[in-house]
């Protein structure tokens, strides 16, 4: 297995280097560090001052990884820094369980299962650097496993489901969607309650896309996830007032 633990420090350094360089450049970010669960560790007025820190410790890690020479020990920081990731989150979870953990970028979804099994696939793969089992493995077998564990890690980062999850949804909701009595697509009552104000009265508490939909009484129900409640828009059929739109957190 030597070729995979060989591979592990670069996809490790991959991940780390994303996260530093958000930190450390991205405004938004920073600007958003008062509402993550970092502010709630180390005081809201601290939070970016600890957001900078973070970002430099993964980068320092990441460069080390990334040595063509690296020392054991590189990966055994690799494995601690990990290792803070998990103890983090749980903190998190519990002391913030309505807060992002503002990892990898901006989005306001709490800490989930998503987060934590991110965190244990990177500790699994610092570890299996550090220790570096001797054996070989087919560069074909290598490549594979180290393709899986990428896709893993971003199929795991809440932070990208905009570019794959929510589209998905999107198509999946569509697809199954059954044809309404009076023949108004899906598409034309999401366009008409994305204009609506009630829409934007709740956007900023919404963490995902279309969850469900129903036509009762010529009203289309929609749903969506938001924060720790449901966001239940009721759009009534057949009009063009996007005023006429209502929604009920629950």
């Amino acid at each position: 297995m030597n070729g995979i633990a060989a591979s592990q420090p670069y996809v490790i350094a991959t991940f780390l280097l994303w996260a530093g360089l958000l930190k450390l450049l991205s405004r938004r970010m920073r600007a958003q560090a008062g509402r993550t669960a970092l502010a709630r560790l180390t005081g809201p007025a601290r939070a970016v001052p600890a957001l900078r820190l973070v970002g430099l410790v993964e980068l320092a890690v990441a460069a080390g990884l990334l040595v063509p020479s690296a020392h054991p020990w590189n990966a055994g920081a690799a494995a601690l820094l990990s290792a803070g990731f998990l103890a983090y989150l749980g903190y998190a979870h519990v002391a913030a369980p309505t807060a992002s953990c503002g990892c990898l970028g901006t989005h306001s979804r709490p800490v989930d299962v998503r987060s934590f099994a991110r965190a244990a696939l990177l500790l699994l793969a610092a570890v299996l650097a550090a220790l570096a089992p001797e054996g070989t493995l087919p560069a074909a077998v290598v490549a594979v496993v180290v393709v899986v564990e990428v896709l893993a890690l971003l199929a795991l980062s809440s932070e990208l489901d905009g570019y794959w999850l929510t589209p998905l949804r999107r198509r999946l909701v569509r697809l199954v969607a059954a044809p309404p009595p009076d023949g108004v697509p899906l598409e034309a009552s999401l366009h008409l309650l994305r204009r609506s104000p009630a829409f934007c009265s709740a956007s900023a508490q919404l963490t995902s896309d279309v969850q469900e939909t129903w036509d009762e009484d010529g009203i289309r129900f929609v749903v969506y996830g938001a924060r720790d409640r449901t966001a239940v828009f009721a759009i009534p059929l057949g009009v063009d007032d996007p005023r006429q739109v209502k929604v009920a957190l629950v």
